[in-house]
């Protein structure tokens, strides 16, 4: 388990970042106990970076239900009312901007497998056209054509959103 976890830590860590907006240790050591915990379900037809980054989106999904996040994003300090106003809004504004990175997720997990492996690739493991396509042996232009329909499809998913802003 130790070689698995330091094989795929800057991944974790770089998902916790991307989906919480900041590092989390806590959420981290969840990772790896629910990783601990399911192995014996994880099934070799995949990749086990693919695996570990589903459990660490759904561990930072259960993070933003938790009773520890809504309490340190609600909490007012006596002593300083008149920071905490526009702090408080800040964190409103964090909040909302989480709840729509929940919304974007699970609209990115509705996408085809073929897409959603591509979209994920190159939005959360930051890889260029070049190294998705020595992973997946795709050529680069089916690479281009993939995103480009899975953004189209986001695109129409989460239209509502945009008339948020």
């Amino acid at each position: 388990m130790k070689k698995l976890i330091e094989e795929n830590k800057k991944l974790v860590k770089s998902i916790i970042r991307k989906l919480t907006g900041s590092y989390n240790e806590d959420v981290e050591q969840e990772v790896y106990i629910k990783a601990w915990r399911n192995l014996d379900s994880y099934k070799e037809e995949g990749k086990f970076s693919h695996w570990i980054s589903v459990i660490t989106s759904n561990v930072c999904r259960d993070y933003f239900r938790s009773r520890s996040f809504k309490e340190n994003a609600v909490q007012v300090s006596d002593e300083d009312i008149l920071e905490n106003i526009s702090t408080k809004a800040k964190q409103e504004e964090e909040l909302e901007a989480k709840q729509r990175q929940k919304i974007i997720l699970k609209a990115v997990d509705s996408l085809p497998l073929k897409m959603r492996k591509i979209v994920y690739l190159f939005e959360f493991e930051e890889l260029s056209y070049e190294e998705i396509s020595k992973k997946t042996g795709l050529p680069i232009g089916t690479i281009k054509s993939r995103l480009f329909n899975a953004r189209k499809i986001l695109s129409e998913k989460l239209q509502f959103l945009k008339g948020e802003e």
